[in-house]
């Protein structure tokens, strides 16, 4: 798994949490290349060795398009994007998403999977931000939101 930062969105140039969002506004972005060796690293260390994230025969005996990314693998490194803007993990206080559509990683090329970080509401003590991921130009997680402290 390769990440590749925008510059300047999530390299720590960012203004620190706290100082004054924009609704709208992007705080970090990158894209992350998938391998199947990226997803084999997954699996060893999440326990989750289902056939269908490194075996194409399996995948295609149970009607997928091909061998798919973990999920929480995908979830994973998207909140991921935005820890190098906050400063520290522990400001997170909420993460969720939905599940929308695979990411099939190619035996050959592997998969890029984007995701970019929006400024979607901002209260007195939280931010909540709006992460769009996607892969090949689809969306693959839905209303994915992370909701931080902001000092």
């Amino acid at each position: 798994m390769t990440a590749t930062p925008t510059p300047d969105a999530s390299s720590g140039a960012a203004e620190p949490v706290g100082a004054e969002l924009t609704v709208g506004e992007i705080v970090a972005e990158r894209t992350v290349h998938l391998t199947r060796e990226s997803l084999v690293r997954y699996a060893g260390a999440s326990g989750d060795f289902n056939p269908i994230h490194y075996r194409d025969d399996v995948a295609e005996r149970v009607g997928l398009p091909g061998v798919l990314a973990h999920g929480m693998l995908t979830m994973g490194l998207s909140v991921e994007t935005v820890v190098p803007w906050l400063g520290d993990v522990g400001r997170i206080v909420e993460y969720g998403v939905r599940f929308t559509r695979p990411v099939v990683v190619d035996p050959e090329t592997g998969a890029d999977v984007h995701v970019s970080a929006k400024v979607g509401a901002v209260d007195a003590e939280t931010a909540r931000i709006d992460l769009t991921v996607t892969h090949a130009d689809t969306t693959v997680l839905g209303k994915a939101q992370v909701r931080v402290r902001l000092v």
